[in-house]
């Protein structure tokens, strides 16, 4: 294909899956359940941290995350005791146990008494076309508190030469207005622009198909390599692609 024909085709795989359907089967189902800002934002940001392994578990996992904190996120957060966070104890989603699920409480509480929430920090350190800048500083301000050593290793680091698939998930999640109603575009002192797209193995497989990506690993180097090929086919939205890319790659094995 040359790139007018990639292009219609990608085009018409992001109308096919950036679709309400789309929710049904995926984590992003988890801050659906939710209608304040806040609540949405933080049980996004949780979901996403344990997005990975098998989607029904996620979502099955994410599910007892949001029983846990009362189905009141951004309350539990704000306003809970130290008995509050034992039956965080229980919870465990592959590595990520009991004491890292406390370790975000604290964290998250910090940054919304401190730094004023999860999009102050993401937009405080926002450049033009990136925000794996911020994603690097966010973890700075998130263990910034004493914290379990154990637990950093949850929070992705672009500077580490990560991809950071679900914080740039997350953010996708966040500040992506798609008028589908899948992401939910309420952070708006960023835009879309400056989005970069969630690279896992089935995105990059089918980014490598079409030749978006020659990198053969799934590192920062290989995220700004498919950034610029995403770019050039829409700057405004590059990280629409993002689910023709994983409808592709999951629903379609392609």
């Amino acid at each position: 294909m040359n790139k007018k024909e990639l292009k219609e085709f990608l085009d018409a795989k992001v109308v096919q899956y950036n679709h309400p359907n789309f929710i049904e089967s995926d984590p992003i189902q988890i801050p659906h359940l939710f209608s304040k800002k806040e609540d949405i934002e933080i049980s996004g940001f949780l979901t996403a941290t344990i997005a990975w392994g098998n989607r029904r578990s996620i979502i099955n996992n994410a599910h007892k995350m949001m029983d846990l904190l009362d189905h009141s996120p951004y309350d539990f957060i704000l306003n809970h005791s130290e008995t509050d966070l034992e039956r965080l104890q229980s919870f465990v989603h592959r590595t990520f146990n009991g004491n890292d699920f406390t370790q975000f409480v604290k964290s998250l509480k910090h940054l919304y008494t401190a730094h004023n929430g999860l999009e102050a920090v993401f937009s405080k350190y926002s450049e033009t076309n990136s925000l794996q800048l911020s994603i690097h500083k966010f973890k700075t301000h998130f263990f910034e508190i004493h914290h379990l050593d154990r637990t950093k290793k949850h929070v992705s680091d672009p500077l580490k030469n990560s991809a950071a698939k679900r914080i740039n998930m997350f953010l996708r999640w966040m500040i992506r207005n798609d008028n589908t109603g899948v992401d939910f575009g309420i952070w708006n002192s960023l835009n879309p622009a400056q989005l970069s797209c969630p690279l896992d193995v089935h995105s990059g497989n089918v980014a490598r198909q079409l030749k978006l990506l020659k990198r053969k690993q799934n590192d920062a180097k290989a995220l700004a390599e498919l950034d610029k090929s995403l770019r050039q086919l829409d700057p405004i939205d590059p990280v629409k692609y993002d689910f023709a890319l994983f409808g592709l790659g999951v629903f379609e094995g392609f």
